[in-house]
């Protein structure tokens, strides 16, 4: 499996319920919808570990839960590059210690950026793709060079950028409600269904991406408000803790 170019970062911008969204504008209108399932499709295996995995509260629950979690989001990768979907990124998720509190861990989370979940910038996404999907201001990076060393530190996740851009990412869950566990979201390629970036991104070099406000608006009102600092301490701290967890699996971040 291999990872390219991009990496989104959450910017702790809390997710914003949203229906129609043109993006870039961020306006809701309408409802909900029904994307498919890739369990529903994949191999046996990664609905029956899915199955297994889970507790009578309906979460993936024990200590090996969230391995099982990592598991089934690997079967499901697999299948659908086996159908011709591209890698194209990865995106870093609960990098703020307020929401890994929520889920009761102490670590960020990982999922996969296909190509057909880029939504152009200021684009529409129709909401029948969607089941309960929620909208999250982010900071994205665009590689221009690998990053193989498991032990990446946030200097060399920053030398390897080429540019940065503001993002917007749709977050999206087949669990009932948002009721999830850390593992439910795992499976669930982190949680992640869509994603826009800035159509021009700026060199690393000069920005100050710590002290980086993100204002998110619907309808000309505040909704949410984030900052680089949030990010695992700075954007780049979770972009290394990425480039070096998909090292150490064997799935490095390439540019």
């Amino acid at each position: 499996m291999t990872s390219v170019s991009r990496i989104m970062i959450d910017f702790v911008c809390p997710g914003l319920a949203c229906g129609r969204w043109e993006l870039g504008s961020s306006q809701q209108e309408g409802g909900g919808g029904g994307r498919a399932t890739p369990a529903a499709g994949a191999p046996r295996a990664a609905r029956c570990l899915f199955e297994r995995a889970h507790s009578a509260n309906g979460g993936m629950a024990g200590s090996g839960g969230y391995r099982g979690g990592y598991a089934v989001q690997a079967i499901n990768t697999r299948f659908w590059m086996d159908q011709g979907r591209r890698i194209v990124g990865r995106k870093a998720g609960l990098t703020a210690k307020a929401v890994q509190q929520q889920l009761g861990v102490d670590q960020p989370d990982f999922g996969v950026l296909f190509d057909d979940m880029e939504i152009k910038d200021g684009g529409t996404l129709d909401p029948a793709r969607c089941l309960q999907p929620k909208a999250e201001a982010e900071i994205a990076f665009v590689l221009g060079a690998d990053l193989l060393d498991p032990n990446t530190t946030a200097e060399m996740a920053g030398a390897a950028v080429a540019t940065v851009h503001a993002a917007i990412e749709i977050v999206d869950s087949r669990i009932a409600d948002w009721k999830i566990a850390f593992a439910d979201t795992v499976a669930d390629n982190g949680s992640s269904a869509f994603y826009v970036l800035s159509e021009v991104g700026k060199p690393l070099a000069g920005l100050d991406i710590y002290s980086a406000g993100m204002v998110m608006e619907m309808n000309g009102q505040i909704v949410s408000l984030g900052a680089g600092a949030a990010a695992l301490g700075h954007p780049l701290n979770a972009a290394a803790w990425l480039a070096s967890t998909l090292a150490q699996r064997g799935e490095p971040l390439k540019g």
